[in-house]
């Protein structure tokens, strides 16, 4: 196996150990977006009101949707390196970055230019209010025309996470997190530029963020042990693509599915009243901290998992897994355990509304069922995610995001007449599907087989 100083191997060695480390950045990265995230909506609710807010609100919802693609191809990458890398294969490691830039970098133009043909029409799908349109439109305008920053800095931060390196993009992410927050600051409360200046701040700071990455990455590419000429990023390798393509596009259905079916099931809550509507938004913020450490060990058991099926060290795979999951399903005691002890206190953080809080004591085990399905995601998503397996991410992707969560929401809120309490099970008891579908892999040993490298 090709190693340089900045690259982890995983195909030897302590196995939580190398779990706990790599994770830990990867957790501190994910919270520290959602830190900035809500600062920035602090800044803009201050400054510009709820016409301000609403703007940022459907604009961002339009910006997420664009970047969940990159996201999927990005995490499809990650895998693939590590599998290269696992195998020894430096070279082909170049030769693919070449070609996932290219690809990442056509999709950005392609995507972004028809996104900016149809955005008057996109924002009038989501229903803009009228107040808030004008401030949408020129969010929504100064993302779209950023998406190949967005998508830059999701490519290079794969290369890194395939290497096993998570520290240095929490670094890198750190520091457009601080400019981001300043760039707030300068161009919506001191320039009065509104909400296209909240998206520039934005787009800026990703984009400092990609080529500052970038250019370390490239200038410590012997650390890194990267064998990339200035060729391969000119240059579309068939095999590579198609690998690329095939693993990253259920990835990105399968988050833009899972997003598209909790705003559907979130639909339904918001009928049932104002309180309920309320606390879904309670339960939204108790499922994205178990969803933030969830997805730390999803995307560091992936690499883990890619790296030893690329090495053929098939025996560390389910110790992986092993090591997932205890990490997951131990945090989930905990928070499960904090949740039923202390829930007042911790209901009362977000609404002193005394109907609101009734409504979160019935909730109660489901939040906890919340917790362990999130557990039960991260070494199941680890083997399907890092195995490459084609149709088992294809198999997660409309199950658990479409069919599934769907499905169990209406079946428990209106079959069974459990109103908003059936919708938010239905959406918890989805959450383990994942489980069923890795367990089939390794009962079958399919996963030994499904080396992208080959």
């Amino acid at each position: 196996m090709a190693r340089g100083s900045y690259v982890s191997d995983f195909t030897r060695g302590s196995v939580m150990k190398q779990l706990i480390i790599f994770s830990l950045p990867l957790f501190l990265s994910n919270l520290l977006q959602i830190v900035y995230n809500m600062v920035d909506m602090v800044i803009v609710g201050r400054s510009l009101g709820k016409v301000g807010l609403s703007a940022v609100s459907v604009g961002g919802d339009v910006s997420n949707f664009l970047t969940f693609v990159a996201m999927g191809f990005s995490n499809a990458g990650q895998v693939i390196i590590a599998q290269y890398l696992g195998a020894g294969r430096s070279r082909d490691v170049g030769r693919f970055i070449g070609t996932m830039f290219a690809f990442l970098g056509l999709l950005a133009l392609t995507l972004g230019g028809t996104a900016l043909v149809l955005r008057r029409g996109v924002l009038g799908i989501m229903n803009t209010p009228p107040e808030s349109f004008a401030q949408a439109l020129s969010y929504s305008t100064i993302c779209m025309a950023g998406l190949p920053f967005i998508y830059g800095y999701n490519a290079v931060s794969a290369v890194m996470r395939g290497m096993g390196d998570s520290k240095h993009p929490f670094v890198f992410i750190s520091i457009a997190a601080l400019l981001n927050v300043a760039l707030d600051l300068l161009f919506v409360m001191g320039l009065g530029m509104g909400a296209g200046g909240a998206a520039l701040a934005t787009v800026l700071s990703q984009g400092v963020s990609f080529v500052s990455c970038a250019v370390f990455t490239l200038n410590r590419r012997e650390e890194f042990g990267i064998e990339v000429r200035a060729g391969d990023f000119f240059r579309l390798d068939g095999a590579m693509l198609r690998a690329l393509v095939g693993l990253g596009v259920p990835m990105a259905i399968r988050s833009a599915a899972i997003s598209s079916s909790k705003l559907f099931v979130n639909s339904w809550i918001n009928s049932y009243g104002v309180a309920v509507s309320a606390f879904a938004g309670i339960s939204n913020k108790i499922g994205s901290v178990s969803n933030l450490l969830s997805n730390a060990l999803i995307t560091a058991g992936s690499s883990m998992v890619g790296q030893n099926i690329g090495a053929k060290t098939y025996d560390r795979v389910p110790k992986v897994m092993l090591s997932v999951g205890t990490l997951s399903f131990s945090i989930a005691t905990v928070m499960a355990v904090l949740l039923f002890s202390f829930p007042r206190q911790i209901f009362s953080f977000f609404t002193a509304d005394a109907e609101v809080l009734a409504i979160g004591l019935k909730y109660l085990p489901i939040g906890a069922l919340l917790f362990y399905g999130a557990a039960s995601r991260a070494p199941a998503n680890a083997l399907v995610n890092g195995s490459g397996n084609y149709a088992a991410n294809f198999a997660t992707a409309i199950l658990d995001g479409i069919i599934l969560r769907i499905g169990l929401a209406l079946f428990f809120g209106l079959t069974l007449g459990m109103k908003h309490y059936g919708f938010w099970l239905g959406d918890a008891v989805a959450g383990f599907t994942p489980m069923f579908i890795a367990a089939y892999l390794l009962a079958r040993g399919s996963w030994k087989k499904s080396e992208l490298v080959k």
